[in-house]
């Protein structure tokens, strides 16, 4: 693969990835849009590494936190602070992996990535539900009151992102919202989220193609994840900062014209 094939993949993974843009559909219709080889599971994990790397550090106090909190379940002290965000984390990744388990032993997760039409319909789709919610519903909730309860609803809104073109950080920001979360604060949760999410579905493609990497993959899954990793950090800056004054209606916008746009590709 050459570096300019890494660069834009691990650019777009990295951009997209904590964008409700949906980064998985970006890096499917890649190879179908541009004509180009797929870049294979060993480069998709290794830039979900890279953009977990990303949002650890750019959330380091929120993560060091869940981390100290994992040490205190284990000494049965989930009331803590720390312990209470922990759990919730764990809960909230739960309904995901049984989701993704499922759909990786029946074969349809491989079935719906070659569905242009799926995720142009997931893509405009979602997007409108976003919209809907993100306009109407009240912003008074803050991420320190996100319960248990909460955790698991939003597990299972984070299960749907699963059928691509989701977005897994636009599924559960929509969830968050409905519940009455800030937009900074919702944002906030899904961030969390992802980080156990990212660990658990790049450990379980990880299995399949790890034993049998070779020395070239190996170098080009690292400058993957270094690409990956900044440009993944950056987005993530410029949306935080960017939510203090603007909604999440520009994304929207854009969900929308690329998801028709792509129903339309298909059936031409």
């Amino acid at each position: 693969m050459s570096l300019l094939h890494l660069f834009i993949v691990s650019v777009i993974q990295g951009v997209t990835e904590f964008l409700p843009i949906s980064s998985s559909a970006h890096l499917i219709l890649l190879p179908h849009l541009a004509g180009i080889q797929d870049q294979g599971v060993m480069i998709d994990v290794s830039v979900h590494l890279g953009t977990l790397f990303a949002v650890i550090i750019f959330f380091w106090a929120d993560a060091k936190q869940a981390l100290i909190g994992l040490f205190h379940l284990l000494r049965g002290q989930k009331h803590t602070p720390q312990g209470h965000l922990a759990l919730a984390l764990i809960i909230a990744t739960i309904p995901a992996v049984i989701v993704g388990l499922i759909l990786k032993i029946t074969g349809l997760a491989d079935s719906m990535r070659d569905s242009v039409a799926l995720i142009g319909a997931t893509m405009a789709g979602f997007g409108v539900v976003l919209w809907w919610y993100d306009t109407r519903s009240p912003a008074v909730a803050e991420a320190k009151d996100w319960t248990l309860r909460q955790a698991f609803t939003l597990g299972l809104w984070q299960a749907l992102a699963l059928i691509p073109g989701t977005s897994r950080s636009g599924i559960t920001i929509t969830g968050a919202r409905r519940m009455g979360y800030t937009r900074e604060s919702a944002a906030r949760i899904s961030m969390l989220m992802s980080i156990p999410t990212i660990i658990a579905a790049g450990a379980l493609e990880a299995i399949d193609v790890l034993p049998h990497a070779t020395a070239a993959q190996w170098q080009e899954a690292g400058i993957a994840t270094v690409f990956a990793g900044l440009s993944a950090f950056v987005a993530l800056g410029l949306m935080m900062r960017l939510l203090k004054s603007v909604s999440f209606t520009p994304y929207v916008i854009y969900r929308v014209i690329l998801g028709l746009g792509l129903i339309v590709w298909a059936y031409i």
